[in-house]
């Protein structure tokens, strides 16, 4: 039971020094059940201007071991286990312990000072803080989170940064207690000394256009958020809530209102609300100037001015994202004019790219009609890509020369954010995670199963049920025929398209699409058909092998799509026995390998799930009985083929909801969502 506690114990020893002294003292004292603030020697320990003034240089350390009521030690407690001991765990226990210890001296000494400097101010908020008294280790610990973040991947490291800076920021403003002072001043110190603090080989990096985006939208939001929240608790002491009561209702709702249009149009990318946004930025900054300078000038500071400054000063951190990012906001305004540019000068087609240069297994996917292209500046790439749901869905990976292809991937990115789309790539190979953008982030969607043809032999006791599955046929007369479907006569394709209408009918979703082909992607004259015929020509079942190139127009594999049965048909081992006999057939042609595909949201035995990856696996065993993704990837198994795994390959977690979503209306491009979930809860 104390196992998992002494391993945390011996990983982080200063942290467990810090808790330990830090309860020791709470019990000894009896602080832990009964206000300390209740104590006669509490001045004598606590920290504050008065301290400092009298002397007591020891309460700086002294007043970090208390807090003032039993409910701030559990959360002094919560702050540094999480906050002390991950920085202890990313920095080391010396440089965790400089940062707790510095932070929590600057907080303290930058609090005595900030007050020193207030009292030359005719303010009530000042007045009554320059004679309060405080203890507890907060300063260090928003010290160590602000730290620990520095190390977190982009863009989560800007994101959460700036969270936590407009939580401190918006806490000293409208709350304003000395705690809150310590708390501002301690991330800050960390925050200008990031670029000591940071790991070593970690790039700052400058913000992306979606970065910018997010950021000032942020902002905006917390701008209408402290207003709303000022108007419902509404006071006369600036120490409760400096911003209430500067408004009527009427006058909230309006600048709200404002607020929220401007703050989706830049989140959006739009020009026009970036524009008012700006505008209105700068009039609350003149207004801001305009009133500090009368403060100083006159040396009169009333409670009314002091709310006034403290609601034009938010503006001054709006104004500075919103124009430092101002390249992010060109979005057209119309959305028939929000498409990919296109090279006006391209030298090839894609289908020319692809037979030039080759491409992965899913490369052929790309030639689809549901699919639009983006072609490089030079001409020479492409990415093929679905639009849905404001997300771009590229199918598999860019194609063209590999030398290229982190060029391409940065090239369409660009593009997509200019136009106010997310982008991702689906059922990527390792080659594409190697040259994505820094700060993407990518999850295991599939695994493809691939069988190498130069070195098959269907020998052993791992062959047997395929081996049985040719011996079979050979008995029952089943002859094999690989073909151009479009090349066969009337009879054969109205089998064809038979076979696979009433397989589409017995299932609980209709044919889907984006990787996933039907008859008509099979009379393509580039892709080859397998077909299993008994003695009166019937079709028992088919495959559609779809061409993988190589360079200088050369096919090195196949990759199977269709793959259809006839229900009532005789001979039940037929997908089997056509996989099996179409590997040998493209051997013999010299083909280097066929692909069997993958199956979305299944692995092989043995996978070891975690984060988002094992909640897709879950969610992989909840859909089984609807889909029967892990059973055709079972299935696929009987060929003993070797595994590369496929990914999606995106910006970051937040992009997750709108590309599920996206994916959805991908795969089943007819359906709706509500027609969708009828359908799972009718199976």
């Amino acid at each position: 039971m104390f196992a998992p506690v002494g391993r945390a114990v011996r990983r982080t020893p200063f942290t467990a020094s810090l808790v330990g002294v830090f309860l020791i003292a709470s019990l000894a004292t009896g602080a832990l059940w009964d206000p300390i603030v209740r104590r006669s020697w509490y001045t004598g320990i606590a920290y504050g201007l008065p301290s400092f003034l009298d002397g007591q240089w020891w309460t700086l350390i002294t007043g970090t071991f208390f807090s003032q009521l039993p409910i701030h030690y559990a959360l002094n407690l919560v702050g540094l286990i999480v906050a002390v001991g991950w920085a202890e765990r990313r920095f080391g226990s010396f440089r965790a312990f400089g940062i707790f210890a510095g932070g929590q001296v600057a907080a303290v000494i930058g609090t005595v000072f900030f007050l020193l400097a207030a009292r030359s101010f005719d303010s009530d908020w000042a007045s009554q803080l320059t004679s309060q008294y405080d203890v507890g280790p907060s300063g260090g610990v928003f010290a160590c989170l602000a730290a620990v973040l520095v190390t977190l991947r982009a863009p989560w490291r800007l994101r959460l940064r700036f969270a936590l800076f407009a939580i401190v920021t918006v806490a000293l403003i409208y709350i304003g207690t000395m705690a809150d002072i310590e708390h501002f001043i301690g991330v800050t110190v960390v925050m200008l000394a990031a670029p000591f603090v940071q790991p070593r080989g970690t790039r700052a990096g400058r913000p992306s256009t979606r970065e910018w985006r997010i950021l000032a939208f942020a902002s905006l939001v917390i701008l209408a958020v402290v207003e709303t929240v000022g108007s419902l608790l509404p006071s006369n002491d600036p120490t409760t809530s400096s911003a209430a009561g500067t408004g009527t209702w009427v006058d909230v709702a309006i600048d709200v209102v404002v607020i929220a249009l401007i703050a989706n149009g830049v989140r959006l990318g739009h020009r026009l609300p970036w524009v008012f946004g700006v505008i209105l930025g700068v009039f609350n900054v003149l207004e801001f100037v305009g009133l500090a300078l009368y403060a100083v000038l006159a040396v009169d500071f009333p409670p009314s001015l002091f709310e006034a400054l403290l609601n034009s000063s938010l503006w001054i951190a709006v104004l500075v994202i919103l124009w430092a990012g101002r390249g992010a906001y060109r979005v057209p305004w119309r959305r028939s004019r929000r498409v990919v540019r296109q090279t006006t000068d391209a030298r090839k087609t894609p289908l020319a790219i692809l037979t030039a240069d080759g491409g992965g297994t899913l490369s052929w996917m790309t030639m689809w009609n549901e699919n639009q292209y983006f072609v490089t500046a030079d001409g020479e790439s492409f990415v093929a890509y679905q639009r849905r749901s404001g997300v771009a869905l590229a199918l598999g990976d860019p194609i063209g020369p590999a030398e290229k292809l982190g060029e391409t991937i940065a090239e369409w990115v660009a593009e997509c954010e200019r136009i106010g789309l997310a982008p991702c790539f689906f059922s990527v190979s390792d080659a594409t995670l190697a040259v994505a953008p820094e700060g993407w982030t990518h999850l295991q969607v599939a695994e493809d199963t691939i069988i190498d043809l130069p070195t098959l032999e269907m020998t052993g006791k791992k062959w047997q049920a395929i081996r049985s599955a040719l011996n079979r046929a050979e008995r029952e007369k089943i002859t094999f025929r690989m073909t151009v479907l479009a090349d066969e006569p009337w009879e054969i394709v109205s089998q064809v398209r038979a076979i696979s209408e009433e397989w589409v009918g017995d299932k609980a979703l209709p044919e889907m699409g984006f990787t996933l082909g039907g008859v008509d992607e099979a009379l393509d004259p580039h892709v080859k058909t397998a077909l299993a015929l008994d003695e009166s020509g019937t079709v028992q079942g088919l495959l559609s092998w779809l061409p993988v190139f190589g360079a200088d127009d050369t096919v090195r594999g196949w990759t199977l799509d269709l793959m259809r049965r006839r229900d009532d048909g005789s001979f039940r081992p037929v997908i089997e026995y056509l996989i099996a006999a179409s590997a040998l057939h493209f051997q013999a042609e010299g083909a280097l390998f066929v692909s069997l595909s993958g199956a979305p949201l299944a692995h092989a035995a043995g996978y070891e799930a975690s984060g988002i990856d094992a909640v897709l696996d879950s969610l992989g065993k909840v859909l089984e009985p609807l889909y029967g993704f892990q059973s055709l990837h079972n299935f696929k198994t009987k060929f003993n083929p070797r595994y590369e795994r496929m990914s999606l390959l995106y910006r970051d977690e937040g992009d997750l909801p709108k590309i599920a979503l996206a994916l959805t209306r991908a795969f089943l491009p007819h359906e709706s969502l509500l027609g969708i979930a009828k359908m799972g809860l009718q199976r």
